[in-house]
């Protein structure tokens, strides 16, 4: 199956609206009050409101106040949630909401065990340790993924267009996630670098190259 491509941490309609054009299949709005990519409920909604039909609207969330998230979910249509910081799997699954859990890729994290206790998630998400949450726009180790993780992977994690095509072609990934790649500064995206890495997913996935997937 081809990988489904998000692009992350969108603040501006005009970014989204050309991400939309490069051909994402997923959007990613980042409820995170310390990320420099943080957009408020508000200003997230009438960014859902430019969103066409079978475009998935992604929220981010760390550590959130589930009145928090719950008050978010009454105000931006979001499809999914996508949880990055140290929470549970009931905390993930209280909202009643599709979710994927962050995993953040370091040596000694046991990521079957780490899969296993999110039963309920969609997918696990790949990104790699950094001081704080979220990844940095660091590539971590892909060795470190084992080859069948008992769930779907969403790999993240440093990902752009000169690298993806390899990162598509060796795990094999369900999706990939993308933010600093596609990126002018942060939280202002690149349109050009958006059709670029869209084009390398969609090469590698048509390129018929077997890959190894880590083990």
């Amino acid at each position: 199956m081809s990988p489904r491509i998000k692009i992350c941490g969108l603040t501006r309609a005009h970014d989204l609206q050309q991400a939309v054009q490069a051909g994402a299949d997923a959007l990613g709005l980042v409820f995170y009050p310390a990320s420099p990519r943080y957009v408020d409920p508000t200003t997230a909604a009438r960014l859902a409101s430019e969103v066409p039909p079978f475009v998935c609207i992604v929220g981010l969330f760390v550590n959130a106040d589930p009145q928090a998230v719950r008050a978010t979910l009454a105000t931006v249509p979001l499809h999914l949630l996508q949880f990055h910081g140290d929470e549970d799997e009931a905390y993930c699954r209280q909202f009643d909401r599709p979710y994927v859990k962050a995993a953040r890729v370091r040596p000694g994290l046991d990521l079957l065990q780490y899969a296993s206790s999110f039963p309920s998630a969609q997918a696990i998400l790949l990104d790699a340790f950094v001081d704080g949450y979220g990844g940095g726009g660091r590539v971590f180790d892909w060795s470190l993924v084992p080859a069948a993780l008992g769930k779907p992977v969403i790999l993240s994690g440093g990902l752009d267009v000169d690298n993806v095509g390899e990162a598509v072609r060796r795990l094999r990934p369900a999706a990939v996630d993308v933010s600093s790649g596609v990126e002018a500064s942060k939280g202002i995206k690149d349109a050009d670098k958006m059709r670029a890495f869209v084009a390398a997913v969609r090469a590698a996935e048509s390129s018929g190259g077997t890959g190894s997937k880590a083990s």
